[in-house]
């Protein structure tokens, strides 16, 4: 055991938090809400309330007014593995 306590986030906000550090990492710049929900596959006030508890539980900043500027609180290190999300694809094509 390494000693490390408890994280300060639930699984599902630790993915959250993976993302928008992956997204970052990754583009040089925050994601967009749209990025995420595309990334989850949710719905848009689905992200919004989960960027709004992250803020108020202290795990991201953002700055009011801009967009893409939500800044990860967390260091690297105490942050989940990002876990691929699996979206089932509709068709309107006949199975043979």
């Amino acid at each position: 055991m390494s000693g490390k306590a408890a994280p300060r986030f639930t699984a599902k906000q630790g993915q959250y938090l993976a993302f928008i550090d992956a997204y970052l990492r990754v583009n040089r710049q925050p994601p967009a809400e749209r990025d995420i929900q595309r990334f989850f596959g949710v719905t848009p006030p689905t992200v919004h309330q989960m960027i709004l508890t992250l803020e108020r539980n202290g795990l991201i900043r953002r700055t009011s007014g801009a967009s893409r500027s939500i800044e990860v609180l967390v260091s690297p290190e105490d942050l989940p593995v990002l876990q691929a999300t699996v979206q089932s694809v509709k068709t309107s094509v006949q199975r043979y």
